[in-house]
């Protein structure tokens, strides 16, 4: 059972910690530092109903799920959308100067692939790797293998957008709007160009015609 932090502690830790501290911890059975993550299934879940409050980060513990019975995909699809990796992935370097696990980054579409929509929502996907040098894996390796394939820790938040993206999206909105606005009113102002220099074309042709006419009777 995940405990709550108390008011004012803040959950910050880095890469190396996640891999190391908790989920090395989690798939070695060994006691962990805190027990504030829990363990669930990511695809049972949409971003924003995962356990936790909207603006938190959360983590937990998550169990691979294939997409077929047979094949090595990962199931990402979720009741609203779906998780698509983006990037390379990153390796977690121990301090030992060892790669000891990965961060896979994703993000959420709304809808069903190839053609979801792309949301704020970002996953950083953590995965344990072999450590050559560990003597824990020479006392049960196809366990410990299998462990290490079977958990993942996962982080996920919705990403903040700028205070500077969000205006430059609301000038840009505006420039397209005037735009529009302009070459409506040019449009209009050429209409009635042309409807006035047509009226004053047939009131010249009824001046001259008039004219024609008066000098014909005076002579």
């Amino acid at each position: 059972m995940a405990e709550k932090l108390p008011p004012g502690f803040r959950f910050q830790p880095t890469d190396e910690e996640l891999v190391f501290q908790y989920l090395k911890c989690k798939v070695f059975s060994y006691p962990l530092p805190a027990s504030i993550m829990p363990d669930l299934n990511a695809c049972n879940f949409d971003p924003w109903d995962l356990p936790g409050e909207m603006e938190d980060e959360r983590y937990f513990f998550s169990t691979k799920e294939a997409k077929y019975r047979t094949g090595n995909r990962i199931n990402r699809a979720t009741v609203s959308g779906y998780w698509k990796a983006t990037g390379s992935d990153k390796q977690i370097i121990s301090r030992r100067n060892e790669v000891g696990g990965m961060r896979k980054t994703l993000v959420f579409h709304m809808g069903k692939p190839p053609h979801g929509s792309r949301t704020n929502w970002i996953m950083h996907e953590y995965r344990l790797l072999t450590l050559s040098n560990d003597s824990l894996h020479a006392n049960n390796q196809n366990y410990l293998n299998h462990e290490m394939e079977k958990w993942v820790l996962c982080h996920v938040f919705l990403k903040k957008t700028s205070k500077s993206s969000e205006d430059e999206e609301i000038m840009q909105s505006f420039c397209n709007k005037m735009k529009s606005n302009l070459f409506d009113c040019m449009r209009e102002n050429d209409g009635i160009i042309a409807e006035s220099s047509s009226s004053s074309s047939s009131r010249s042709n009824d001046i001259h015609e008039v004219s024609s006419s008066a000098c014909s009777r005076q002579y």
